[in-house]
């Protein structure tokens, strides 16, 4: 049954970078939609969110098989 727990805790812990990765391009999206000669100033700034946001999404589910 812990197992299955932490698999559970995995799950609910994906809803928080999921959100962050939306919200990252959303804003880029609007940055870039509002002013389409910033897109090569906002562009590496919003890989990099993206890049942080699913970092944590891949230490959680190392925690999860660690702690299993």
């Amino acid at each position: 049954m812990v197992g299955s727990l932490n698999m559970l805790g995995y799950g609910l812990a994906t809803v928080g970078p999921g959100l962050a990765v939306g919200l990252i391009f959303a804003a880029y999206i609007n940055g870039v939609a509002r002013q389409p000669e910033a897109q090569g100033k906002l562009q590496p700034i919003a890989i990099l969110g993206f890049a942080l946001a699913e970092a944590l999404a891949i230490i959680g589910i190392a925690l999860a098989f660690v702690l299993k």
